[in-house]
């Protein structure tokens, strides 16, 4: 009896799992055209996806809460790969669900030399699935966006890399064959 109780209570687990898994906003993959999205950027500007269509590869980088270990460490690392970047000619952007005010803060305690972009509201986080059931901050996933909208590549392991994300980034560009000209 013990045994057929635990044989119903694994089953309805993985069908919990895996529906809660199928309900998250269909993971986005590469290959898949990358979700538009409208921002604020802590330089005062707005910024649009969109505005870079058959322009300019981006990259957008996002980290879970400001004034925080890790995330400062990726953001000081992605301001020190600067030069290296500009070279590739591709826009990069840090992004969180913080207030437009708190990244504001956060890049000028940093010198930040790009904008991090702001969605308090989440939607956009959610979009790109970095926002989901159980997880109130952004993860620290990095998207590799071409000139036409589309999704190259997918970095969910920059958690272990924060202190190299900026030279990690250059790389993937390159790699990736998304240099501007």
């Amino acid at each position: 009896m013990k045994s057929s109780f635990a044989l119903v209570a694994l089953v309805l687990t993985a069908a919990f799992v895996s529906t809660t898994r199928a309900g998250a906003a269909d993971e986005l993959k590469v290959g898949d055209k990358a979700p538009d999205f409208t921002l604020p950027g802590s330089d005062g500007k707005t910024y649009k996806l969109s505005d870079f269509k058959g322009k300019q590869a981006v990259v957008l980088a996002w980290f879970p809460k400001a004034f925080t270990g890790g995330c400062t460490k990726e953001c000081k690392s992605i301001h020190a790969a600067a030069a290296d970047l500009k070279k590739l000619k591709v826009a990069y952007f840090t992004a969180s669900v913080d207030s437009p005010e708190q990244n504001e803060k956060f890049a000028k305690s940093l010198e930040l030399d790009y904008p991090i972009l702001s969605d308090p509201e989440k939607k956009v986080a959610q979009a790109y699935g970095v926002v989901h059931e159980g997880r109130n901050v952004a993860e620290r996933w990095t998207f590799y966006i071409d000139k036409e909208g589309i999704i190259k590549a997918i970095d969910k392991d920059v958690q272990k890399r924060t202190e190299q994300a900026g030279t990690d980034i250059a790389g993937k560009v390159k790699e990736l064959g998304m240099a501007g000209e």
